[in-house]
């Protein structure tokens, strides 16, 4: 009896630079209300049973308000998804981005925030109240605190400002706490890009880069 192997997976053609630029020209249509929905369609569905080769992974908060494929203007095998509150890193999702550059050959991974985040709000509320919330909750606010008291240090007070020192401050963990995702950046296989996105004006703004974007 003979066993076959799956297929190696291909290589994205895109750069970094590449891939970002496509997810800004979706993000576009998607802020002026001129969405195209791309590979969405039973033909699309069709051609991905036998393997998935997508061009990004967005790793961004669980909000309801943040759904990347909606706010990308992105189809079905286009990006590779890995959402927690707060985008928290533990080791699952270490494991996922690790998956996504070492098996799929992603070329960019974007760590994705936003306005308004309740998970950082918590976080501001229990340093400035020096108490912690009950139950797992607690382990978002702690891994969410560094990333708070930075802000503080730089004189950053308002929410908005702290969600985006923890998106940055989110993209330099993900690279010195991955030795994977560390030397994939300096072979330059991908980037790590932080975003965040404008709740009411729907628009995702770059704020930090770790690689050749």
């Amino acid at each position: 009896m003979t066993h076959t192997t799956a297929p190696e997976p291909t290589p994205s053609p895109l750069s970094p630079f590449e891939v970002w630029e496509r997810l800004q020209i979706g993000n576009a249509r998607f802020v002026s209300g001129e969405v195209a929905h791309p590979n969405q369609n039973a033909e699309r569905r069709s051609s991905l049973t036998e393997g998935q080769h997508p061009m990004a992974v967005i790793f961004g908060c669980s909000d309801s308000r943040l759904a990347a494929e909606i706010i990308f203007d992105v189809g079905l095998g286009d990006v590779f998804v890995v959402r927690t509150a707060g985008q928290v890193i533990d080791d699952a999702v270490l494991g996922s981005l690790e998956y996504s550059v070492d098996v799929l050959q992603v070329p960019l991974i974007v760590v994705l925030g936003h306005d308004s985040c309740g998970a950082v709000t918590a976080a501001m509320e229990s340093a400035a109240s020096a108490t912690t919330p009950t139950g797992f909750v607690r382990s978002l606010v702690e891994r969410i605190t560094p990333s708070v008291l930075a802000a503080q240090r730089q004189g950053l007070t308002t929410v908005n400002e702290t969600v985006e020192e923890h998106v940055k401050q989110t993209v330099s963990r993900i690279t010195e706490h991955s030795r994977t995702i560390y030397e994939a950046v300096e072979e330059n296989r991908t980037a790590v890009i932080g975003v965040t996105y404008r709740l009411a004006e729907g628009r995702a703004d770059l704020v930090s880069t770790i690689g050749r974007v």
